[in-house]
């Protein structure tokens, strides 16, 4: 489209100005021009072990390989990577503001994970995230919202209660939810470390590929409100 427009301000230019001439080697020249490409959209990731790729090495962590999938698939995309070990969904909101010094376009949140391992009050939990989210909204970013469960020997009553802090953020926002994070991952023993907790490099490209029609809805509502 650049280009044609292009091509068509240069023929008014050259009917105007008499240069039929010069018109077939002029157009030649404009139609090698390279098309702008789409501008980059930078997506901070702000989660705990699980974005950060704890016992992997960097390539295979979630951040790094979601970015390889996205540019494989044309996306003019960085993939910012602010992981913390061991983070708890309170330890995201502290540190949120200096997160968000790399000026991102849109934020995935994966944080929770340390609050159901800590059996921590699903209460304080909801507020942690609802105020993380509210203040993305604020600033005019697109946010998805990724869901997290507890570990079963917490009893069916916290897990459920935890389970649903998510899914009523994401409404209470409007805002896109991936419903478990760990989805086709968790259990899978070939797609684990040893601990049974983090995932290895495949279990890493299990949740990409699930994740990544998410995260192209997501690029795409960044761009619209750049």
């Amino acid at each position: 489209m650049h280009r044609l427009i292009r091509i068509v301000l240069f023929f008014r230019y050259v009917f105007k100005s008499r240069l039929v001439n010069a018109a077939p080697a002029l157009v030649v020249l404009l139609c090698t021009l390279p098309v702008s490409a789409e501008p980059e959209i930078r997506i901070l990731v702000l989660g705990d072990s699980l974005t950060a790729g704890y016992g992997l090495a960097e390539p295979d962590s979630f951040p790094a390989q979601l970015e390889q999938a996205l540019k494989k698939g044309g996306t003019s995309v960085r993939i910012l990577n602010a992981g913390v070990s061991g983070d708890t969904s309170a330890g995201g909101r502290a540190r949120l503001e200096w997160s968000l010094a790399s000026k991102p376009h849109a934020v995935v949140i994966e944080l929770g994970a340390n609050d159901g391992l800590r059996g921590l009050n699903p209460k304080a939990t909801a507020a942690n995230l609802d105020a993380i989210v509210s203040a993305l909204k604020r600033k005019g970013l697109a946010v998805l919202l990724v869901g997290m469960r507890a570990p079963p020997n917490l009893g069916a009553d916290y897990g459920q209660e935890f389970s649903a802090i998510f899914g009523r953020i994401a409404a209470k926002y409007e805002i896109a939810l991936y419903p478990f994070f760990l989805d086709g991952v968790a259990t899978y023993e070939n797609l684990n470390q040893a601990d049974g907790i983090h995932p290895n490099a495949e279990g890493v490209g299990v949740i990409v590929t699930n994740i990544l029609p998410f995260i192209q809805r997501l690029v795409s509502q960044a761009r619209s409100v750049r």
